[in-house]
């Protein structure tokens, strides 16, 4: 099989030749840009080095899918959000946030002119032309809780969704209207899936009613909004939200391994819900600081999980070797 009838089969429930290896979340290492003469920041900005240092995943590492952008910066720029870069080594962060609670937010009209996104799209497209017929091209969007909680500060919003939550809901449906526009954009572009990183929504930052009542509504309505599959991530451990992340009707869940799968698969059967989980190699632990030996140990305990892919369970650490990356990929063909 190919890699794209790979992951198409796989998220289908069909029949595989082996689990298709992915990153849902950011997955360029120092090492990949050395030997694709691709490199922070340069890459952030160009089209081009952006598409080529994405070319890794499946070029170098042997993965069944390609994923643009590496930060998780682009909806919050074109809202007006100072940006601080992250230099050679890392990646921009929202700095200044354009708003506060209480303001309206007037939509740009050239939301998709602004900032790096017309950069970002290219680099879609250049990937497509290029890789389209062997890999899928997954394109990345932050979650709508989560834009809401770049453009406004990060402490008062957080405030705010427990003591009055309805203060969020502008904000959020902004957040839900940038990252929709945003992805219909990549999915004209070329992209195949779309990846949602709802990293704000964690219940390491709120609780699973704030979560429902300010997240989940707003993932399912973008969701809905989208003709491709849409992958959903979300940091941390999940048990208490997983059926609620599933209900958005999203293709699948990708997971860190703090989430409890086999109490994830019995929460699903009770409800009759079939929606696939992806992961879950430790990216620190294991990929960063590990080496090859404990890679191997813990992509085949992913694999008799049942996750219907095998990813990072997260972004994957810029300094992370190589050869772990591999040796996921070697761990899924030797099983």
């Amino acid at each position: 099989m190919t890699s794209r009838e790979r992951f198409m089969a796989a998220l289908k429930g069909e029949e595989v030749d082996r689990l298709p290896v992915i990153s849902v979340c950011q997955h360029a290492t120092y090492e990949q840009m050395e030997k694709l003469n691709s490199y922070w920041p340069d890459a952030l900005y160009d089209s081009e080095l952006m598409a080529k240092l994405a070319s890794g995943a499946h070029s170098i590492l042997g993965f069944d899918a390609v994923r643009v952008p590496f930060c998780q910066t682009h909806e919050a720029e074109a809202f007006g959000a100072g940006l601080k870069d992250g230099g050679k080594k890392g990646l921009p962060s929202v700095k200044t946030h354009p708003f506060k609670i209480g303001d309206t937010v007037e939509f740009p009209e050239d939301f998709l002119e602004r900032g790096r996104i017309p950069k970002l799209l290219e680099a879609i497209r250049i990937l497509k032309d290029t890789l389209g017929d062997k890999v899928i091209i997954m394109g990345g969007i932050i979650g709508p809780f989560s834009i809401a909680g770049q453009i406004l500060e990060v402490t008062s919003m957080l405030m705010a969704a427990y003591r009055k939550p309805d203060n969020l809901i502008h904000y959020v449906e902004m957040g839900e209207k940038a990252g929709t526009m945003l992805a219909k954009a990549m999915i004209e572009a070329g992209a195949d899936v779309i990846t949602v990183e709802d990293m704000m929504a964690s219940l390491d930052m709120i609780s699973p009613d704030i979560y429902r009542k300010l997240a989940q509504p707003y993932a399912k309505k973008q969701v809905e909004s989208l003709d491709v599959p849409v992958i959903i991530h979300i940091c941390g451990k999940l048990d208490r939200i997983v059926v609620d992340i599933a209900k958005t009707g999203c293709a699948a869940i990708s997971v860190e391994p703090v989430v409890n799968v086999p109490g994830a698969f019995e929460k699903f059967k009770a409800e009759g819900i079939t929606t696939p989980l992806i992961g879950a190699v430790d990216p620190v632990n294991s990929l960063f600081q590990g080496d090859v030996a404990k890679v191997r140990a813990e992509t085949a305990e992913c694999i008799a999980k049942g996750f219907i892919m095998i990813s990072p369970g997260c972004a994957v650490p810029p300094a992370t070797k190589t050869e772990n990356l591999t040796a996921i990929v070697d761990t899924v063909k030797g099983a």
